[in-house]
């Protein structure tokens, strides 16, 4: 494993009959008697614009059933101090936050967040409510767009032969379905959405909270398993149509690298987010053109509040100037207003006015829908769209609320859920997903101005260049493992392109100078088999993905992808059985 890629490996923490991975901050992979409970509980400070504040662990102190964190918080105008403490009792795990702010700060949320696995989906669940009222439900099977369980004070449910009760203190608290980002949990945290933010604390501000989980065993142990086959199973059907891969355009400063000879990735097509109200956006698009690939464009209108007029005329000079270039997709979103980020029924019907004005040249690109953003709005607001368009898009970013490589990997297995919702709610119209970023390209949740370039150039880039950080895990080998996993798990039938990262720059597949990353080799290995008979399956483990097409001759091309830490064997079972070698944290290629 590399530092790069994974970072500092986690330490294992037990007392009595409880473990778990002691991750930075996080209380992960808590388990009783070696089966999982929760996935984790850690403390959160979030600032007025729901980023993230890093809370550092200064040193960890341990007794015989007790872990002590001391942290303090790093970043956004925070200056948190305190205490993340845990304790295990026989069948009770208790785990407090004391964290105190030495300076004022305004906050939409801090203390104590629980994740349960995705494993618990379809599990009866039953709520106490602050009152004490009691109500039955279930933790959600599809991907829940608002709150499952509002006013909690206690939740308890049996799965895995564990009967578990999770009772909260220090705030009203709530649950939401993290898998809308591809995040492999339930999340249960306080205060609920529904209250005022951000709240202002005062200096010397205290935040207490505790989280006491009690887990008792509802049904005898099953016997311990034999050891582990030696290999993996897959199976592949065929189905549809492989995906069309492309690549978002790049969003960091001029200069833009020379094209290369030795470039194996050539000339994908390529995503573009023109911002409307940017005079610099003809800039943006010609350096989009540049690489030579087809466009899939989306246009972002300047404000849902300005005069129409103003909206009609920038979208007349957008379509006109598109008229140059080889256009195959085109949306119109909204940058702000209770439609922002949405492609609606008004954007859709300003776009269309404006084709049929000025965009006779670029009849031949499809209007599409949907969302510039998550999954998670085109769950919530899928009815707003017009349902007329020829295709919906949305956007993934698996390192949302969480920026470990363990989140990462463990968002595969709900890319493929996501993916497969998509479709039902497309109803049979064609879905596009992209761009596929590591981390996000845009923050639709802040609460405060999103940065906008100075000038009209590109010398200091534009768009995610001004949002999104740095990852050294981009230019890693097993990004591109991740990649091929990532497209495994997307490509459904009803999926019908796939726009991975950028390209060129730190968010790129090829670096500032143009020189391929290793994601390179996977995203060009991908858009080989674009268009051909789509053959796709499943994941065991969420580790080991297989993907692939046969084309015109009948000939099948396989791309696996191991992204665990041991070799593994594949067997890929359907039409003609073949089987892989699969390195740890690569991906290999298999051509009949």
């Amino acid at each position: 494993m590399t530092e790069q890629w994974w970072g500092e490996d986690p330490r294992r923490w037990s007392a009595g009959r409880w473990s778990l991975d002691l991750r930075g901050d996080e209380l992960a992979a808590i388990s009783v008697d070696g089966v999982p409970v929760l996935r984790s509980v850690r403390a959160v400070v979030r600032d007025r614009d729901w980023n993230t504040v890093a809370l550092v662990v200064e040193r960890v102190q341990e007794h015989d059933a007790s872990l002590t964190l001391h942290v303090r918080s790093r970043g956004h105008g925070s200056s948190f101090v305190g205490t993340v403490r845990v304790h295990a009792a026989d069948s009770t795990l208790t785990v407090a936050c004391d964290l105190q702010t030495t300076r004022p700060f305004e906050t939409n949320r801090t203390g104590l967040v629980v994740l349960h696995p995705p494993t618990v989906a379809g599990t009866t669940l039953s709520v106490t409510h602050t009152d004490g009222s009691e109500q039955s439900t279930t933790f959600p099977r599809a991907i829940s767009p608002h709150q499952p369980v509002l006013d909690i004070g206690a939740l308890r449910w049996t799965h895995a032969g564990l009967a578990v009760e999770v009772v909260f203190s220090g705030d009203v608290f709530e649950m939401e379905d993290q898998r809308n980002w591809t995040d492999a949990s339930f999340k249960t945290y306080s205060r609920p959405l529904a209250l005022p933010f951000p709240v202002q604390l005062a200096a010397g501000a205290r935040i207490t909270q505790a989280v006491r989980v009690t887990a008792r065993r509802a049904t005898p142990a099953p016997a311990a398993e034999g050891p582990a086959p030696q290999t993996d199973a897959v199976a592949l059907i065929t189905a549809g149509r492989f995906p069309e891969i492309a690549v978002g355009a790049a969003t960091g400063a001029d200069p833009a690298p020379e094209p290369r000879a030795d470039d194996a990735v050539g000339s994908l097509p390529v995503l573009v987010e023109l911002d409307l109200g940017w005079a610099g956006w003809p800039a943006a698009l010609e350096r989009a053109a540049r690489s030579g690939g087809r466009l899939d464009v989306r246009l972002l209108l300047p404000s849902a509040s300005k005069a129409r007029e103003a909206t009609v005329d920038a979208l007349d000079r957008a379509v006109a100037a598109l008229a140059h270039h080889d256009v195959s997709r085109l949306g119109a979103f909204w940058l702000d207003g209770d439609a922002a980020q949405l492609a609606d029924r008004e954007a859709t019907a300003l776009l269309r006015a404006a084709l049929a004005h000025r965009g006779h040249h670029v009849a031949a690109a499809t209007v599409i829908g949907g969302v510039r953003t998550h999954f998670t709005q085109l769950n919530r607001e899928h009815h707003r769209l017009d349902d007329t368009v020829d295709g919906l898009a949305f956007s993934l970013t698996p390192l949302f609320h969480s920026t470990g490589t363990a989140q990462l990997i463990e968002s595969l297995g709900i890319q493929r859920l996501v993916a497969s919702q998509a479709v039902v709610l497309a109803a049979g119209v064609p879905v596009h997903i992209g761009p596929v970023t590591l981390h996000p390209r845009v923050n639709d949740v802040a609460t405060t101005p999103a940065p906008s370039p100075a000038t009209s150039e590109l010398t200091r880039g534009y768009g995610a260049a001004l949002v999104a950080p740095d990852d050294a895990r981009q230019r890693s080998a097993p990004m591109a493992a991740w990649t091929i996993a990532s497209a495994a798990a997307l490509a459904v039938p009803g999926v019908a392109s796939l726009a991975f990262f950028e390209e060129w720059g730190p968010r790129g597949i090829r670096d500032e100078r143009g020189i391929p990353y290793p994601v390179a080799a996977a995203v060009r290995a991908l858009s080989e088999l674009s268009g051909q008979r789509l053959l796709y399956g499943g994941s065991r483990d969420g580790l080991l993905w297989v993907v692939g097409a046969v084309d015109d001759r009948g000939a099948a091309t396989l791309l696996a992808a191991n992204l665990g830490d041991t070799d593994r064997t594949i067997t890929v079972l359907g039409a003609r059985e073949r089987t892989l070698a699969v390195p740890a944290q690569r991906w290999v290629r298999s051509v009949e």
